[in-house]
Order: C-alpha cells, then sequence, then structure tokens
C-alpha cells in the first residue's frame, strides 16, 4: 500500500470519526474496551506487555480510524483484524472517545 493511499485512508476515517464523536458514549467504550481490549493494552490503556502498544490519551479520531483500517483490513494486522471485525462504527466511536479520556 502507498503511502498517499494510507494518509488518504486515515484522512477519510478521521472524517468519519469526527462526525460519529460527537454521538460518542464513554461508558459504554469504557465497558466495551474492558470485555474487548484491556487484556492487551492493559486496564487502563498502558499495555504490561512490550509488544502491544500504549493506547491511552491517543486522540479519539486518531483511534477511530484505525480500529476501522484493521477492520476492514487496509491496515491489516493478525491480532487486530479480528479483534476490531466484530466492532460497530459505534462500538468504535464509544472505544475512542473512552480511550481519548485515559492519561498516557
Amino acid at each position: 500500500m502507498t503511502q498517499a493511499r494510507i494518509l488518504a485512508t486515515l484522512a477519510i476515517g478521521a472524517m468519519l470519526g469526527a462526525t460519529a464523536a460527537h454521538a460518542a458514549d464513554p461508558a459504554a467504550g469504557k465497558q466495551q474496551f474492558e470485555a474487548t481490549c484491556s487484556a492487551c493494552h492493559g486496564a487502563n490503556g498502558i499495555s504490561v506487555t512490550p509488544i502491544y502498544p500504549n493506547v491511552a490519551g491517543q486522540k479519539d479520531q486518531y483511534l477511530v480510524a484505525q480500529l476501522k483500517a484493521f477492520r476492514d483490513g487496509s491496515r491489516p494486522n493478525a491480532i487486530m483484524g479480528p479483534m476490531a471485525k466484530g466492532l460497530s462504527d459505534t462500538d468504535i466511536t464509544n472505544i475512542a472517545a473512552y480511550v481519548s479520556t485515559l492519561k498516557p
């Protein structure tokens, strides 16, 4: 995938995320994060294992774009692809809203 295509994908995802972020429910995102994401990314978004990134404090639009890219396969990853496949747009928006409030 070319750098231009990656940047275009991220830009589109960010625009979509900006629209959806207004209706985000961080409380629902917290529940989803705890059930789906915290095993690898840590209870507070700080991973205890070096192979998994810290996500705490990332910008919500960035997180939305990345999760959607994992889900649709434009950002292939053997671990995150299957994890994101089951997430709806609402789940992604809520998780991003919650994670963005965590202290890095």
